[in-house]
């Protein structure tokens, strides 16, 4: 019997229920990736790369930011981010997965309830589990859900803190969170309110800062942004109160433990901040996620368009007829979203065009059952 029989047959069992990953070259028109504004091949941001080595940033951080890992960069780019957001301060991280696990592993303790939306990113729950903190989860987008379930505990004698987890638009559905009825249930619990705008920041609210935008700076509202997705580039940040942060510094053992992210991506992470201000591709975007809806049905409004099909193997088969003809559509099956609901999850981006859609939504409609 060899050591790695029982992962061998869990492999098999993936491949069996249709569900087993396997890594696919890029190739097709981008109808998949999280590059909304087209930033990650963009001149602007080539050219910030190159302007920074030029003027001596380094390629690796060489330690922890505890260490000598901090660079001016880092810096520069969380004081230019706490500005443009409207955040009292800002932290860089590596990823939006290190910096959702951190912080909920981090911050909320062993009396506190962390209560999450049902449909809430793995880095959440990733983070949750470490957490002392008892956890609920709420029914999607239903801001009654999360009334009730805070005044529940209470009622069984819950004494600390409630901390409410959402992604204001959330990744496998495209739909948006009632933020403001949101806010008013934190400031009536006294509770953190944590909005991730992932697939937000950069396409919606004001000067493209996210659907939270309007609640920059309140000490119980912490942001995540992630710099991977309309940015164009890596990492994710933070936005939240002093005190907030330097928890994080303090606390958060990803950040704590983990070489800090190169200073040229800060360098480029500072370039796309500057980019998305401006509202030509916001504007460009917009048109693109209209015609969608006309062409392709879709019904979400945003960028993001899921197609849900049901069955596993029927939701890739139609994902690989589409990659056949170059259309770059992937399929999303369990656990990443619930079972019975696999779907196509087709992105709008800058990287295709009108007639792109157009030529999807014909193929769409001749393979879909």
């Amino acid at each position: 019997m060899s050591i790695l029989d029982h992962h061998q047959g869990t492999l098999v069992r993936f491949e069996q229920e249709n569900r087993l990953r396997r890594l696919a070259p890029r190739t097709g028109l981008d109808f998949s990736s999280n590059d909304y504004l087209g930033l990650a091949n963009a001149p602007e941001l080539r050219t910030a790369v190159r302007e920074a080595i030029d003027r001596g940033v380094a390629i690796g951080a060489g330690g922890s930011r505890l260490l000598r890992g901090n660079d001016p960069e880092h810096e520069a780019l969380e004081a230019e981010a706490a500005s443009f957001f409207g955040s009292k301060s800002a932290l860089f991280f590596a990823n939006g997965f290190a910096a959702n696990s951190t912080l909920f592993a981090a911050l909320p303790d062993r009396h506190d309830l962390i209560v999450h939306d049902a449909l809430i990113h793995a880095s959440v729950h990733d983070g949750m589990r470490l957490s002392f903190a008892a956890k609920q989860a709420t029914a999607h987008n239903e801001a009654q859900s999360v009334e009730d379930a805070i005044t529940g505990w209470r009622a069984k004698g819950g004494k600390g803190r409630a901390w409410i987890a959402v992604e204001s638009l959330y990744s496998m559905d495209g739909d948006c969170a009632p933020i403001a009825a949101l806010a008013e249930i934190a400031d009536r619990h006294d509770a953190f309110l944590v909005i991730d705008e992932a697939h937000a920041a950069g396409v919606f609210g004001s000067e493209n800062r996210g659907f939270a935008a309007g609640l920059a700076g309140r000490d119980n509202v912490i942001r995540l942004v992630t710099c991977g997705k309309a940015l164009g580039c890596e990492g994710a940040l933070v936005l939240a109160s002093n005190v907030i942060t330097d928890m994080l510094i303090n606390t958060g053992r990803s950040f704590i433990f983990s070489t800090a992210p190169s200073p040229l991506m800060a360098a480029a992470v500072r370039a796309a901040l500057k980019l998305i201000r401006l509202p030509e591709r916001r504007e460009r975007l917009h048109r693109l996620i209209g015609i969608a809806g006309e062409r392709l049905g879709a019904t979400s409004g945003s960028q993001i368009i899921p197609f849900v099909i049901g069955d596993d193997a029927e939701t890739m088969r139609i994902a690989g007829a589409l990659q056949a003809v170059g259309f770059d559509v992937r399929g999303i099956r369990p656990p990443t979203v619930p079972k019975g609901t696999s779907r196509l999850r087709i992105s709008i981006t800058l990287n295709v065009g009108e007639g792109d859609i157009g030529a999807l939504g014909d193929k769409l409609r001749e393979l879909k059952p």
